[in-house]
C-alpha cells in the first residue's frame, strides 16, 4: 500500500505492509525511529527494542536511502507525520545504500550540476520529484484538450533531411551515407497533416536545438506540444487554440496542490479568463516608457520580454500574455505576411511571467508566396520540395504553434533555471548522465 493510502485510508490497529526509501533514522535509547519515503509521502516507523529486538536492531543500522520494507501495526500518533506511524514487527533490507554523494533531503546543499550529476539521487527529493509529476499531469492535461477538441496525435520523424526552420541551429548526423539532421520542430509534418485532410493535429515529442547559449532558460533538447489546424479565419483561432490547452495544463497543476503550496509557494495555478493581446508595437511603446531601449522592427530580448511581463503584471494585472504581430524579418519563411503590411506578421508569441512558452501563427498556403518567402530567407526552395508540392494540390488556411513543455512547467512553479523541468537535460557541456 502506498503511504498516502495508508495515512488517509489505513485503519489504525490492523497489520500493514509499505515498502520505500529510508528518509531518516533516529536512535533514543530502546526505540528507533525511521521515516519511510515512497513516491505518494512519508511515515514514521517506530520500532521498540523490548517488542522486536531484531526489527530494532535492523532499524539501528540502516543507512539514508537504504530500501526496506516494513511489517507492522498502524496506530495514532499526535507526534508523527500525518497523525499516524507504523509499530514495525520487521524490517527487511533489500539494499543498503552506501554513503551519499549529495545531499538528499536539502537541495539548497547541493550546486544543480553536481545534483544533475546524480540525478537519480537527486529525484528522491520530494521537491524535486514533484516537478514531474506536475509536467505528467500538465501533459495529460494538453492531450486530453486536444482530443476534447476535434485534434489527431500524430508521431512526426525527428530524422530529417532539411533544416526545419532553415539557418544553422540544427544538430548534424550522418544517416548511412548521407547527411540528416535532427529535427528542430515538427512544424513542415504538422502541416503535412493538416493538407493530408486530417485538419487538426497534434504531437508532444522531443525537439533539437544547436543554440549554444548558457543560459537557465535554454536547452538543446526538450519537449514540444505542437499543434497545427486547418480552415481558419485568421491567426486569432490559432491563439483561442493556444490558451486553451496551456489554462489547462497550467490548471491541471491543481491536480498536486499540496505539494506545490509545500515545495513552491509562489507558484501560479491559475490564469485570467481572457489572456491580454497586445501587438508588438504596443509592447516597444510600454517599454520604452518603462525606460527599456528597444529596437523597432526586431524581435524582443530576454531581458525586454522579462520586463514587459513585469508591465502586463501590473497594467493589466495578467501574468501571461499574447504579444502580435512580429517583424517578417525575425519569423521563418511559414509565415503569413500581413496583408496591408507586409513588414510585420500574423504570428505571435505566448509570454509567461516575462519568458516565451509559445510561439506560433498563420502560415503561408499559397505556393507561389512560398517560393518567394524561401528565398528572401536565403534559403533554396529545391531543398524544400516535398514540403513546397504539398502547396500545389490544394491547401487550406491553417495556422499552428509549438510550446515548451518544460518552460510551461518552470513559470507555473516559478522555478529558476529550466534544468529542473527536464530529467536529463541537455545543454552545450552536458551530454550525461
Amino acid at each position: 500500500m502506498y503511504i498516502e493510502e495508508l495515512l488517509e485510508k489505513g485503519e489504525p490497529g490492523k497489520d500493514y505492509v509499505i515498502a520505500g526509501w529510508v528518509d531518516t533514522v533516529r536512535v533514543h535509547g530502546g526505540l528507533v525511529f525511521v521515516i519511510v519515503r515512497d513516491r505518494t509521502g512519508r511515515i514514521q516507523v517506530v520500532t521498540k527494542k523490548n517488542v522486536s529486538k531484531e526489527a530494532w536492531r535492523t532499524a539501528k543500522s540502516l543507512t539514508p536511502e537504504s530500501v526496506i520494507a516494513v511489517y507492522g501495526t498502524l496506530v495514532e500518533s499526535k507526534a508523527a507525520l500525518g497523525g499516524r506511524e507504523i509499530r514495525a514487527k520487521e524490517i527487511v533490507v533489500y539494499n543498503k545504500a552506501e554513503p551519499l554523494p549529495i545531499d538528499v533531503r536539502d537541495h539548497t546543499k547541493t550546486a544543480l550540476a553536481k545534483r544533475l550529476d546524480w540525478r537519480f539521487l537527486d529525484l528522491r527529493n520530494p521537491r524535486n520529484m514533484t516537478i514531474f509529476l506536475v509536467e505528467a499531469e500538465m501533459a495529460k492535461a494538453a492531450r486530453e484538450w486536444f482530443n476534447r477538441n476535434g485534434f489527431i496525435e500524430i508521431f512526426t520523424s525527428k530524422i530529417v533531411g532539411a533544416a526545419t526552420e532553415g539557418g544553422a541551429e540544427v544538430f548534424s548526423i550522418v544517416y548511412f551515407d548521407r547527411p540528416a539532421f535532427l529535427a528542430q520542430s515538427p512544424q513542415l509534418y504538422k502541416q503535412m497533416g493538416v493538407i493530408a485532410g486530417f485538419e487538426r493535429v497534434y504531437e508532444i515529442g522531443p525537439a533539437f536545438r544547436a543554440e549554444p547559449h548558457h543560459t537557465t532558460r535554454h536547452l538543446t533538447e526538450y519537449t514540444s506540444v505542437d499543434l497545427e489546424m486547418g480552415f481558419i479565419d485568421s491567426y486569432e483561432d490559432v491563439m483561442d487554440a493556444v490558451e486553451g490547452v496551456v489554462r489547462s495544463m497550467v490548471e491541471a497543476a491543481q491536480r498536486l496542490r499540496k505539494r506545490i503550496e509545500e515545495y513552491f509557494p509562489d507558484a501560479v495555478l491559475e490564469l485570467p479568463k481572457k489572456i491580454p493581446r497586445i501587438t508588438i508595437r504596443e509592447a516597444y511603446k510600454l517599454l520604452e516608457q518603462a525606460g527599456v531601449s528597444v529596437e523597432w522592427g526586431e524581435d524582443l530580448s530576454s531581458e525586454a520580454e522579462r520586463k514587459l511581463g513585469e508591465i502586463v503584471e501590473k497594467e493589466y494585472g495578467s501574468p501571461i500574455v499574447f504579444v502580435t504581430e512580429y517583424p517578417w524579418k525575425a519569423r521563418p519563411f511559414y509565415t503569413m505576411k500581413k496583408p496591408d503590411d507586409p513588414e510585420w506578421t500574423l504570428s505571435f508569441d505566448l509570454l509567461f511571467r516575462g519568458l516565451e512558452i509559445a510561439t506560433g501563427g498563420q502560415r503561408e498556403h499559397r505556393y507561389d508566396v512560398l517560393v518567394k518567402q524561401i528565398e528572401e530567407k536565403g534559403l533554396n526552395p529545391k531543398s524544400f520540395e516535398w514540403y513546397l508540392s504539398m502547396f500545389r494540390y490544394g491547401a487550406p488556411p491553417h495556422g499552428g504553434a509549438g510550446i515548451g513543455l518544460e518552460r510551461v512547467v518552470m513559470q507555473t512553479l516559478g522555478l529558476t533555471n529550466i534544468r529542473e523541468a527536464r530529467l536529463l537535460p541537455r545543454d552545450p557541456e552536458r551530454l550525461t548522465p
